[in-house]
């Protein structure tokens, strides 16, 4: 398997020099200065992947380039924004960069009501709190059927944190939710968040399909021409959230996007987190299912409550089995090494991880320390070596 690292670029504080501490030989990145929907020029990724290069590095995966609202919704000049993002494509892969990570969840990408919940210890966390999101839904956005979406219970508790809590609190949980979009450009208010959220309205789950399936028809196929793999990345939470279908939330989702374009240019970012959150995935299982197309893996592991709620866990500690999840990847490499392909190994990240030590002082990304993704890869390494001394 390929240890990589996710890397912001200009948005992040921690430096290659650092990164090349960890023992990581992949960077992944992204062009997030470059508004959704646009061109990434070829100049700018040559740039990117000559910084990468010099500090040692190959760029393995970009995460993401991603898939504009319209196309999401079916609406506005969807032959241009297609025609965009072929070419992003291409420019890609004329400077060797050929796997891409994306996803397709309206609006938000990852989405959490805590960026430093506390850890035993004195670490921090990530953690989606089911109260603090019906709260959200209910008390300050004001949406007709979140009341439905929650436990009563839940219900119940958000209304109590809604009253005791200041503006400030109400103002830090709106930007916690917002924090999932490092270096992209809509950030929402709670008036601007509800009218992009009328833009979906009437959007439900087959159309939502019926517009992925879509994309696929017009990317797959020169994605095949260029050599490209595309992986997308589940939805996190799996669930569907403020009343915006979720369509890549487990296996038969991820089942159902591999027929809708049955090519080896069509794949998964197997993501333990993301398909963790749900209680019923079984994440080795999922990926026994969908093995031959994951072409890239997130590693990171949750611990779910029972109301819905959950909150990274240290690598090793959550509700995933990860010892039989990196079984299941590299016995996929060991079966793509057998039929020759230079291609067999996988590169994945540790995803996310605990801020603690020097790292609760830095700046950083949210959910993005150095200390915390340092250890989940030191552990990631180590089952990795055991698995594979049998």
């Amino acid at each position: 398997m390929i240890e990589s690292w996710r890397w912001y670029g200009e948005f992040d504080a921690i430096t290659l020099p650092e990164v090349a501490q960890t023992g990581a030989r992949g960077i992944v990145s992204a062009l997030h200065a470059i508004p959704y929907g646009e061109v990434w020029p070829r100049d700018a990724i040559a740039a990117r992947r000559k910084e990468i290069v010099a500090a040692g590095f190959d760029w393995v995966v970009v995460e993401s380039l991603p898939v504009h609202e319209r196309i999401k919704r079916g609406e506005g000049d969807l032959p241009q924004l297609f025609a965009n993002y072929r070419q992003s494509m291409a420019n890609l892969a004329a400077e060797g960069v050929t796997r891409i990570c994306y996803n397709f969840m309206p609006l938000l990408d990852w989405t959490r009501t805590d960026l430093a919940a506390p850890v035993a210890g004195g670490a921090a966390c990530l953690r989606f709190d089911a109260a603090r999101m019906a709260a959200f839904e209910i008390h300050m956005l004001g949406r007709a059927a979140a009341e439905d979406d929650y436990l009563s219970e839940v219900r119940a508790r958000a209304a109590v944190w809604f009253q005791r809590s200041t503006d400030a609190e109400r103002a830090a949980l709106v930007s916690a939710i917002m924090a999932g979009l490092p270096g992209a450009f809509d950030r929402y208010d709670v008036d601007g968040l509800r009218r992009a959220l009328a833009a979906y309205d009437g959007i439900g789950r087959d159309a939502l399909r019926t517009n992925y399936k879509r994309f696929l028809d017009e990317v797959v196929p020169a994605a095949e021409d260029l050599g490209i793999l595309l992986c997308v990345h589940p939805d996190d939470p799996p669930r569907d959230i403020l009343g915006l279908p979720r369509i890549v939330s487990d296996g038969d989702d991820l089942e159902w996007i591999l027929r809708a374009a049955d090519s080896p240019a069509n794949g998964v970012t197997l993501c333990s987190g993301s398909l963790g959150a749900n209680p019923g995935n079984d994440v080795p299982d999922i990926a026994r299912r969908v093995a031959g197309r994951i072409h890239f893996a997130h590693l990171r592991n949750v611990r779910k409550d029972p109301d819905g709620s959950f909150e990274e866990a240290a690598h090793l500690d959550g509700d995933t089995d990860m010892v039989a999840l990196m079984r299941v990847l590299l016995e996929e490499e060991a079966r793509r090494a057998g039929e020759g392909r230079a291609d067999h190994a996988i590169p994945f990240r540790p995803d996310h991880g605990h801020h603690m030590l020097s790292d609760l002082d830095r700046d950083l990304i949210s959910g993005y320390p150095l200390i915390g993704r340092l250890r989940g890869l030191a552990e990631l390494r180590g089952v990795a070596r055991a698995l594979a001394h049998g």
